[in-house]
């Protein structure tokens, strides 16, 4: 029945990937991940708590997360996602909630008719697709990254810098096959080796006992993502410093070494099904596909050049702020936006919870809260975690009152302007 519910669900659409250059823009955050289908549809996991599926350049959007997605997965005929509200969610003609952690959900992988998620609660969650009983794996720390290499075979990777494989045919504790210095981030699985990234660069290649194949480690940092494609044996590797190299894993040497973005980091990486196009994502609210025979050949295409990262001498303190703690989930503009958060124009005299359109949490959907000068000076100084519990606000504290003071300033002129 899943694999009729998500041909049904991707029936209408057409292949996004192309042998050009290409854009996928539509979402109203950063791209967190990046997934295809073996007919070469794309799925895209945002800051904006959306999950687009495109039909050529244009998105269907799948809302359901209360918080950002993190995290987004294909296999066995399911779309699977995970997000920073602790739930992993099927995408179907009934799309629903697998299952939840106790912490945001940072990685996904999906083999024999299960679902792996990762957790910083430390767990790992596995979740039959039939509906049969969800178990949870312990680990040490939280967890970054699962990867099967066979259904019956998980690897993963933790905080504290562990590589970990379960067995999942025991109830044994896992085995570990790596102590790395720093966290391990991501991972690719196969029967004959597994591959790694690290927080301070590492990205190292091992056999299933251990031993080190390859070491392609290079002075940038971290290792923010990983995509495989095993028909044409590349493997490629995302970091915080916007380069996308590209390992041909025939050889175990690098075949491309590409510069993404010019600023910020590659947070997400997949392959086409024929491996001519490499998409990614990052601090822009595009994804970006490039043909991988033609990757040296494009300037870089991923910007990075959000609001928060300009020159902060460039704008006033109070703007400062704004850029820094409000920026990538609100707007100031009237109108609908596809950001995390509502728009605050004409915050200020408005009561919480009321913007049309927004599906605000219970908490504040009910809530007596009205937008001054005191209220937000107030949601800033204690967080929106203490002055709002339950609400979906990440906490964001500032600290000093001048900066409060400023940013009030600020925002009392600009959430008034592009008004007729």
């Amino acid at each position: 029945m899943r694999l009729l519910a998500v041909a049904a669900l991707l029936a209408t659409l057409s292949p996004a990937w192309a042998q050009d250059f290409t854009t996928l823009k539509g979402h109203g955050g950063p791209i967190m991940g990046i997934a295809t289908t073996p007919d070469g549809h794309v799925a895209t996991a945002s800051f904006d708590n959306s999950v687009g599926l495109w039909e050529g350049r244009t998105p269907r959007w799948l809302e359901g997360h209360d918080a950002a997605v993190n995290t987004v997965a294909f296999g066995e005929g399911v779309l699977v996602s995970g997000g920073d509200d602790f739930a992993v969610r099927l995408w179907s003609d009934t799309p629903r909630t697998l299952g939840t952690h106790k912490g945001k959900v940072t990685g996904l992988d999906i083999s024999g008719g299960t679902v792996a998620s990762a957790s910083w609660d430390g767990t790992i969650g596995l979740w039959p697709l039939d509906g049969g009983e969800p178990r949870h794996l312990d680990a040490p720390a939280g967890v970054n990254a699962v990867a099967f290499d066979t259904p019956d075979s998980l690897y993963a990777g933790t905080t504290d810098g562990l590589l970990l494989h379960y067995d999942l045919t025991t109830d044994s504790a896992p085995i570990q096959v790596a102590r790395h210095g720093f966290g391990v981030n991501e991972i690719i699985a196969t029967p004959d080796w597994v591959a790694y990234g690290a927080v301070d660069g590492g990205t190292r290649v091992l056999d299933a006992q251990g031993a080190e194949i390859a070491d392609f480690t290079l002075d940038r940092r971290p290792i923010l993502s990983m995509a495989y494609h095993p028909e044409t044996h590349q493997l490629a590797v995302g970091d915080g410093h916007g380069y996308i190299m590209v390992v041909d894993t025939a050889e175990w040497q690098i075949a491309r070494d590409f510069r993404a973005t010019r600023q910020g980091p590659v947070w997400a990486l997949a392959f086409s099904p024929d491996g001519t196009t490499i998409w990614a994502g990052g601090l822009d609210d595009v994804a970006y596909g490039w043909p991988t025979a033609l990757l040296d050949e494009f300037d870089p295409g991923i910007t990075g050049e959000r609001s928060f990262l300009r020159d902060a001498d460039t704008m006033p303190n109070g703007e400062r702020q704004f850029m820094r703690k409000c920026s990538i989930c609100h707007a100031v503009t009237p109108g609908p936006s596809r950001k995390a958060g509502p728009t605050l124009h004409n915050v200020f005299g408005r009561r919480a919870g009321t913007v049309p359109g927004y599906p605000y949490s219970e908490t504040l959907s009910g809530s007596d809260i009205i937008w001054n000068e005191t209220t937000i000076d107030a949601l800033f100084d204690e967080g929106p975690d203490h002055y709002i519990p339950g609400s979906k606000m990440p906490m964001q504290v500032i600290a000093g009152q001048t900066d409060r003071d400023d940013l009030i300033a600020w925002l009392k002129t600009a959430s008034k302007e592009g008004e007729e």
